[in-house]
């Protein structure tokens, strides 16, 4: 179990380097830089403090404790199958879940104060799925990994979905220029879920699939219009920069710029963060200079 967890975390990471390459050499919006607004709050907020304590959370106090008291995975339900077939069966039924979850919280008003964190990027790249309100991470981690666990499912297909989850999230975000033909039928990629990212009210009940493309087209929410490009990306309206202020977005409608006015605390919370962003910024360009000469 060990060795896999390795294998899954050292190609997680290398897909990292090759999104980042892909997104220089065939870039789907030019002139991107690496380090975009908003990089750093999803990288270390959002990709590593929040998902890390996030699926302690979901493994320990919500699915072991099931497990724990009504003994599903002592029934084995799935133990029998080959490990391919678990994988392929749980990847299928939770992108169908993903779907209709995703659908509805476009629909809902409530539900959407929970999803409009991820929509709020500027600019759309590999690191911009992780952007995610900490509630919508633990109702979709938890429906996606307790019936892996509770079905008795082999321990091995926790990392590998989650590899899988990982890799394909990073890819439909990518800012790679990926032309998939027909395939986009059945598989989804950059080409729709970029569009599904638009500020762009005639894809905002469109594009909803994660993996697999074809819920759209079966369902009617597909949008796919030829070679033409999202002209701006992003919500319609002011949306926070800080992880703590977008929390409190979804439940009170804030101005950061008022706050950082009123409050000195905050004021002096908000200009430092700026600060060290900006030197963080100053240090990578000092250094690709120096590579570059």
């Amino acid at each position: 179990m060990q060795t896999i967890v390795y294998y899954t975390t050292g190609i997680l990471v290398l897909s990292v380097f090759i999104f980042i390459w892909l997104e220089r050499k065939f870039p789907y919006t030019k002139g991107m830089p690496i380090f975009r607004d908003g990089f750093w709050v999803d990288l270390v907020w959002y990709t590593f403090i929040q998902s890390y304590f996030l699926k302690i959370f979901i493994f320990d106090y919500i699915i072991m404790p099931l497990d724990r008291t009504w003994h599903l995975s002592s029934l084995h339900m799935v133990t029998s199958w080959p490990v391919a077939v678990q994988v392929l069966f749980f990847l299928v039924v939770h992108d169908f879940y993903i779907y209709w979850f995703h659908r509805a919280q476009h629909h809902s008003k409530l539900l959407w104060r929970t999803h409009e964190a991820h929509h709020s990027n500027k600019e759309v790249d590999w690191l911009a799925g992780t952007r995610s309100h900490s509630l919508e991470f633990l109702i979709n981690q938890t429906v996606e990994f307790a019936p892996i666990v509770l079905l008795g499912a082999n321990p091995i297909v926790v990392p590998i979905k989650a590899l899988l989850d990982a890799v394909w999230g990073m890819y439909i975000h990518s800012n790679i220029d990926v032309r998939s033909g027909k395939l986009q039928y059945f598989i989804n990629g950059p080409e729709m879920h970029q569009w599904h990212h638009s500020n762009d009210r005639a894809v905002f009940y469109a594009n909803y699939s994660t993996k697999f493309a074809i819920w759209d087209w079966l369902f009617g929410t597909a949008y796919l219009p030829g070679h033409r490009k999202p002209d701006e990306f992003g919500l319609p309206y002011d949306y926070p920069r800080d992880y703590f202020l977008q929390h409190f977005f979804a439940v009170k409608r804030v101005d950061e710029k008022r706050l950082a006015a009123k409050y000195p605390l905050f004021r002096a919370y908000h200009f430092s963060r700026q600060g060290i962003t900006e030197w963080v910024k100053r240090r990578w360009r000092g250094t690709k200079s120096v590579v570059e000469n």
